[in-house]
């Protein structure tokens, strides 16, 4: 009995950080891609959601998107107001009927290999990864989208 009672504790202790290096958050993992990828469009200089749909064509001609700065700004456009609105811009197009990566793809890096990486970041941190606008889900599937800060 004592045998296997060591041999749960060994695994556990082995399993647990294992499991636990695993888990994305914005803090370990997104921001540093955000930061990299993405900030000089959607920094601290970028409006704020609510002024960027006031005045989108302007916003957009100036090669300023949403406010993507905080994690804050980033949770309106991953299950805040705008839900799903990130997942929709950085899918690589293997969700979608016509193939068609979104808008935002091209920019998680300067290569495939590198685009491909940081977007399994994103799912892994998302968990309920959905092109689904925010109308369009349910309780169950915004409560599943997870993206952990800490």
């Amino acid at each position: 009995m004592s045998r296997m009672i060591l041999a749960v504790f060994v695994i556990l202790m082995v399993a647990v950080p294992v499991f636990a290096a695993e888990i994305v958050t914005y803090e370990k993992d997104i921001k540093g891609i955000i930061a990299k990828q993405c900030l000089s469009c959607h920094g601290s200089d970028a409006p704020t959601m609510e002024e960027f749909k006031r005045g989108e064509d302007a916003y957009k001609k100036k090669m300023k998107g949403p406010r993507y700065d905080t994690y804050a700004n980033l949770m309106v456009v991953v299950k805040g107001s705008d839900a799903g609105a990130l997942m929709r811009r950085l899918d690589d197009g293997k969700n979608t009927k016509d193939g068609k990566p979104g808008n935002m793809y091209a920019n998680l890096g300067r290569t495939d290999a590198e685009r491909s990486a940081n977007l399994q970041a994103f799912k892994k941190w998302v968990g309920n990864w959905t092109l689904k606008k925010k109308k369009e889900l349910g309780k169950g599937e915004l409560e599943a989208i997870k993206a952990p800060e800490k």
